[in-house]
């Protein structure tokens, strides 16, 4: 290489000094972000270029591969990233990298200014991306050649203090190659690794072959860009386990694009398994927002609602604001747009999967249903999609068969108004417990829920299909008469008089006892008075020690005048009063434990002792 004149020194206009120093000084919270910006830039060199070979008849150095090739040198302290695109000529130069007439900087200070923000604007409006090369240098060299025949090489210089020098060169290749040379607090980006690593994060899937110290990097394509019908199930695996760092294949994939309201290229992913089911740390979010292929954000959390944080992949939209950084988003609005389209994209996809595959579906929702209930108990805006998605076992179906909601309702009696739901630990514990019996009377179906935040969907649900979704172990619970054969039963005076004495035996510890409708084999029944805390809820929050859970406990007993144990302590109660009121504890109590309400068996177990000293 050599020159052909001195060379000629030049100021940098007002603007691009205080572009220069925001940039430095403030605008990018990493330093790495520069080995994004340069590669960004050099891909879209090589891509004018690309089109230019349609076009143009002669182009200088034509030869070149469109490729962009970086090294680094720790001894020197350089890293140097080299283009074979379209290359600058000395007044592309100038205009480019020295004054206002293309960077659009003097823009970009008026709407920083207006806006009173750092990150105001868009990166590609005002391309300052260049600049920030001197985050890390102590000075960038611009070696470069125009696509235009008659144009010579140059060579453009600065240390970013004010000025920068442009001479002609001769021997340049078509493209720019930008030098940099280190500041030694940044010396780490002379190093082969610290490049690799920012390059796999950022600029993986950009078009054109990134090649580091003579090796490929970018080896996986962006899939989401491509025709679907033309990707093997093997790419998509591929894919998957790169960009979401699994050893697993997915259990599913969705693949879309969309043109409004928004420019939308999406790939998605259901990994197989659910790693928080195992105890492992909430998942974060995993779904990388792009823009033109260039990562924005890898792990967006505004992008989709937190209930969809299993899901893997890449959302690329074109119509992304960005900030001036491009490190996130400028519209929220937009933003919040762009997640709700994916979002019911993949409601829909699991619609599909529900109603086509229907195994298939079970088994994930199965691996995933926590979050999807998660989704129908705070997700307002896709409830109704959601809910439609849930799957419980009921009293219809075998064990481990879950039914829909949607079901439920198609099978319900004409005189059924409300959709009913019992909350336990697993199936024997509700089927064995005292609250399906008057339900099962009446060839009520019942749904089952055993996770603990079943309660919490149920309650902020709260109906289906314009049917309310009840629990059926509470006190408000209105049954339609069965009937009951009246033989061997208590009369009415008798049924009446055991429950006075029962209220008055028993004292605080019910708020009423009456005679049940509900029951069929068992003598008893604790219901739940509390509107505001149900069983389940009092258990949890006794469990952490939260207000409220000390309140005193209220239920509704029922008995049943038909059953054997009552009969006989309607008889005892005047002839026994002593053992008929350690019975009565003892009935309240066995209830009490069927509700899971027993909070301290001390008494219980003193009061069976006693009972059994008189046998």
């Amino acid at each position: 290489m050599s020159t052909t004149q001195s060379p000629q020194k030049y100021e940098f206009q007002a603007e691009i000094k205080q572009v220069l120093d925001i940039v430095i000084h403030s605008l990018y919270t990493e330093k790495e972000i520069f080995v994004r910006e340069l590669v960004s830039n050099a891909s879209d060199a090589l891509e004018k270029l690309r089109h230019l070979q349609l076009t143009e008849k002669s182009i200088y150095d034509d030869k070149l591969d469109l490729e962009i090739n970086i090294t680094t040198d720790d001894k020197a302290k350089t890293v140097t990233i080299q283009d074979f695109g379209v290359g600058m000529t000395r007044d592309e130069l100038v205009e480019n990298l020295g004054t206002v007439a293309h960077s659009g900087s003097k823009a970009f200070l008026k709407a920083l200014s207006e806006s009173g923000q750092k990150n105001a604007n868009l990166i590609g409006q005002f391309g300052v991306g260049f600049y920030s090369a001197f985050m890390v240098a102590k000075s960038v060299k611009v070696y470069t050649h125009s696509w235009k025949n008659d144009q010579p090489g140059q060579i453009w210089t600065s240390d970013g203090s004010g000025s920068y020098e442009i001479e002609e060169a001769d021997g340049q290749r078509r493209g720019a190659k930008i030098v940099i040379e280190l500041k030694d607090e940044c010396a780490e980006f002379s190093q082969d690794w610290r490049i690799k690593e920012t390059l796999e994060r950022y600029s993986a899937f950009v078009s054109f072959p990134i090649n580091l110290n003579g090796k490929r990097i970018n080896t996986v394509q962006a899939l989401w860009l491509r025709n679907k019908n033309e990707i093997k199930d093997e790419e998509y695996t591929e894919f998957y386990k790169f960009q979401a760092h699994a050893g697993d294949e997915p259990r599913y994939r969705l693949h879309f694009s969309a043109d409004a309201p928004l420019s939308i290229n999406a790939l998605l992913f259901v990994p197989k398994e659910n790693p928080e089911k195992f105890g492992f740390a909430r998942s974060e979010p995993s779904v990388s927002l792009y823009c033109r292929k260039v990562m924005i954000d890898a792990k967006p959390k505004d992008l989709l609602p937190e209930w969809l944080r299993f899901l893997k992949g890449v959302v690329d939209s074109e119509d992304l604001p960005l900030n001036i950084s491009r490190e996130s988003m400028q519209d929220k609005a937009l933003l919040d747009k762009l997640g709700k389209v994916i979002t019911k994209r993949f409601l829909k996809f699991l619609e599909e999967e529900a109603k086509s595959r229907t195994d298939g579906y079970n088994e994930f929702f199965s691996e995933f249903g926590i979050y999807l209930k998660e989704g129908a108990a705070i997700d307002f805006g896709h409830k109704d999609q959601i809910t439609k998605l849930l799957r419980y076992e009921s009293s219809l179906t075998e064990k481990g068969k879950t039914t829909s909601l949607a079901d439920y309702v198609s099978r319900m009696q004409s005189e059924q108004k409300e959709i009913y739901y019992l909350i336990g630990s697993n199936r024997a514990a509700i089927e064995s417990g005292p609250y399906l019996e008057g339900l099962k009377a009446r060839n009520f179906e019942v749904l089952f829920c055993y996770e603990s935040v079943d309660e919490y969907v149920m309650n902020n649900v709260r109906e289906f299909d314009g049917k309310k979704l009840v629990a059926a172990d509470h006190a408000d619970v209105k049954l339609p008469d069965v009937p009951q054969s009246k033989e061997g039963a208590l009369g009415e005076a008798e049924t009446k008089s055991l429950l006075d004495w029962l209220k008055q035996t028993l004292g605080d510890r019910v708020a009423e006892v009456k005679a049940s409708e509900r029951l069929v084999d068992s003598p008893a029944v604790a219901l739940n008075a509390d509107k505001f805390m149900s069983p389940h809820m009092r258990r949890m929050m006794k469990a952490i020690n939260k207000e409220g859970s000390e309140t005193p406990l209220r239920v509704n007993l029922e008995i049943n005048p038909r059953h054997a144990v009552i009969k006989r302590l309607a008889a005892a109660q005047t002839s026994a009063p002593d053992k008929a009121a350690l019975v009565a504890e003892q009935i309240l109590d066995n209830a009490l434990i069927a509700a899971g309400l027993l909070e301290d068996p001390t008494k219980m177990v003193a009061r069976i002792y006693k009972l059994l000293e008189s046998v």
